[in-house]
């Protein structure tokens, strides 16, 4: 067998999982300037896999994976990454999958750097939690940027701020854009439904808007974030409230869009109160400086600043020991698979200097 060839000292091999919106999206960018030190040595999705340890061409790769027969195994797209000879050896989980995810903790222990837009791990229980972080101290590095935010800077400034010895006291915000769109557009002159029905068709929404809509995906955002701040909490520890009533939980996809309408009464008479009281509709989520942590459509004022979001705009206002007069507002897009995608590449290319300084 001939010997691979010789590749920069800084070559990044990567298998990544996951070619929806978002692995395709970074699939994309794999293909620009700003990658050119990355090589994609295998790409695989629920049912299909395609591997090559000197590299398959990021442009290619999906296309090569549609033609592939079905097969899936973790073996032989490690295999790849330890075949690569390159420098750093990298999973890239583009993934909502618990499964996945459960094993992010294994893939750490055995020196390979993992970089995700997956919440599942860094939301799991405290004891798989706990397994993470076990891993992460025998030197692989673990990339969870595109987790909260869509790639907002948040959980990088939480980090830092800790890091030079400040405290999270309080964290509250947006951390939706599906809901921070929804919320911003609805003034009752369109029944809820409609919008609903709008936002998944912009892709918006989950495909399934209840994930959005049930508060859950917010819940894990904030267990993420309470963890970096210190807070060891679960989801369960998480008061959330469900915006889909009880009788719409069970239904298919489609059936529930198409009695979605059964929403609009509850949600318009929580309009007309808040506006009553001179307020608005957000949807937010809470941490206080005893751990309590919530999820709810609340009224806010119209001087608060998630009144103030516009699109799908995320919210993140850190009050911190030395930001306590005011808190540390970080906003901008919190939806989108372009800065998903690019949240991904900021972490897989922040592994370069710190490793191979070391």
């Amino acid at each position: 067998m001939s010997a691979l060839p010789r590749f920069a000292d800084h070559d990044i091999a990567v298998v990544l999982l996951g070619t929806g919106v978002v692995g395709s999206a970074l699939l994309r960018l794999l293909v620009t300037p700003a990658a050119r030190s990355v090589r994609l040595v295998g790409v695989a999705n629920s049912t299909r896999q395609v591997a090559g340890p000197v590299g398959l061409g990021a442009e290619i790769g999906a296309a090569l994976l549609a033609r592939s027969e079905p097969y899936r195994c973790d073996e032989a797209l490690l295999a790849a990454l330890d075949q690569s000879g390159a420098s750093l050896r990298v999973i890239i989980d583009a993934t909502a999958s618990g499964e996945t995810a459960a094993r992010h903790a294994d893939w750490l222990a055995a020196g390979y750097d993992v970089v995700t837009a997956n919440k599942a791990a860094a939301a799991a229980p405290v004891k798989s939690w706990s397994a993470l972080r076990g891993a992460l101290l025998r030197g692989a590095s673990y990339g969870d940027a595109a987790t909260v935010g869509a790639g907002l800077p948040v959980l990088a400034t939480l980090r830092r701020l800790r890091a030079c010895g400040d405290g999270l006291i309080a964290l509250e915000g947006v951390f939706s854009g599906s809901l921070s769109w929804l919320f911003g557009q609805y003034d009752g002159r369109r029944p809820f439904s409609a919008l609903l029905r709008e936002a998944q068709a912009f892709g918006y929404t989950e495909p399934d808007p209840r994930r959005d809509l049930s508060g859950a995906d917010v819940a894990r955002k904030l267990v993420i974030l309470a963890r970096a701040g210190g807070f060891a909490i679960d989801v369960e520890d998480v008061c959330i409230e469900n915006l889909v009533p009880p009788q719409l939980r069970e239904l298919d996809t489609q059936a529930f869009l198409a009695r979605a309408d059964e929403l609009d009464a509850a949600i318009e008479h929580r309009r007309i109160f808040a506006a009553a009281q001179g307020c608005v509709l957000r949807h937010i989520a809470t941490l206080d400086e005893r751990g309590v942590a919530r999820v709810e459509l609340a009224a806010v004022a119209p001087d608060h600043p998630a009144a103030r979001l516009s699109g799908t705009d995320n919210l993140f206002a850190l009050t911190t020991q030395r930001y306590r007069t005011r808190p540390l507002v970080i906003q901008g897009p919190g939806a989108g698979a372009e800065v998903t995608a690019q949240a991904l590449l900021g972490d897989l290319l922040s592994l370069q200097p710190a490793r191979c300084a070391a």
